[in-house]
């Protein structure tokens, strides 16, 4: 397991050469996200985490990989806009109090604890062009102005932290999942999908608790940009996958196949990605599964990929899981996603277009 202070490395790959190039390294990284690496609007644009080792403070890093130019950031990186302007985030030093494995690994005496839905931290927006960072949202605005309106009952004596950010495909809403838990995790987290203008006005609460802890995972924006997409256990036996509106209306059933793993809905709005966990039922029962071909308007599905997804050591709390996780890229023609070959961690990219061109 990777402690606090050490290092990974940036890897440029040329996908045509197959060359891949270190091209900086970090210290602001964790296990399952890595140092959250990705593009901004170009090829010149990258964006990924580095730390302060000496304050155990992490920041953004904006840099051009063709030259080798970077910026420190005033904040930190967890989703960028698709048009390379902002970057949103909340607490990275705070993320694995939820989960180990999606912000930074600092000392735990560095660590703050939140009690309760605090004033001082929430969903971030830095602006790229004036590097200049704004807590949009805190926790306690979103208590007391979300709507609908959480029931404060259900919240006592809970500390709110945010979990995965998520702008929408048109940069004008952010979504985040909120996770609310005891100190002493005793009890069930409380989750919450909730959504915000850019400026951090309009809060609304797409998946309360209240429906949520039916069973459910993996929130998703619609290509619509307007409307959530998920696995969700309406009835508390299997996942659906379903679309719900921003503020937890018009609640409908995509398809009538299964829901799994991490869904993403193409743009064509016909066809569902998803993978599937190894404890789950579709899995294979040897180490591996399928990356998930769901056609909506037919409510069928084919495996188009058979990967391997189970490491040798998982780490103590799963730390070092192999989650699949496909993920379109910007074209919607090709796929990206994680496997495991004899051993090692490997990220893979599969070309989709025939399959597009063809239904």
């Amino acid at each position: 397991m990777p402690v606090p202070g050490d290092v990974c490395d940036i890897v440029l790959v040329d996908l045509l050469t197959g060359e891949q190039k270190v091209i900086a390294d970090s210290r602001g990284f964790d296990t399952q996200m890595g140092a959250h690496v990705q593009w901004g609007a170009t090829d010149s644009q990258l964006l990924f985490n580095d730390m302060d080792c000496e304050a155990w403070q992490p920041f953004g890093v904006l840099m051009d990989p063709l030259t080798g130019d970077r910026q420190k950031l005033s904040g930190t990186v967890y989703m960028a806009s698709r048009d390379g302007t902002k970057v949103a985030s909340t607490c990275l030093k705070r993320t694995g109090l939820t989960q180990p494995g999606y912000g930074v690994l600092v000392p735990e005496a560095h660590v703050p604890l939140n009690d309760g839905a605090v004033d001082d931290d929430g969903l971030s927006v830095t602006d790229l062009e004036t590097n200049t960072t704004r807590l949009v949202c805190s926790y306690k605005r979103i208590l007391e102005e979300a709507t609908p309106a959480y029931d404060p009952d259900l919240y006592v004596g809970r500390g709110w932290y945010g979990f995965h950010v998520k702008w929408n495909p048109q940069g004008d809403r952010i979504m985040m999942v909120v996770r609310c838990i005891v100190p002493d995790k005793s009890v069930p987290e409380h989750r919450s999908v909730i959504s915000m203008a850019e400026d951090g006005a309009d809060i609304r609460v797409a998946v309360g608790e209240e429906i949520w802890a039916n069973g459910g995972h993996h929130p998703d924006w619609h290509p619509d940009g307007e409307s959530v997409t998920m696995n969700l256990k309406q009835d508390g036996s299997r996942l659906d996958l379903i679309r719900i509106g921003l503020d937890g209306t018009g609640l409908e059933l995509l398809t009538s196949v299964q829901g799994s793993g991490h869904p993403t809905l193409h743009p064509n709005r016909r066809h569902i990605l998803t993978d599937v966990y190894l404890h789950e039922k579709l899995s294979y029962g040897d180490g591996t599964g399928p990356i998930r071909w769901i056609d909506c308007e037919a409510d069928t599905e084919e495996p188009v990929i058979r990967i391997n997804n189970d490491p040798p050591y998982p780490g103590p709390k799963r730390e070092l899981r192999i989650d699949p996780h496909s993920a379109w890229d910007r074209t919607y023609q090709r796929i990206v996603f994680n496997g495991c070959d004899n051993g090692v961690r490997r990220v893979y990219l599969a070309d989709l277009s025939e399959k597009l061109d063809t239904e």
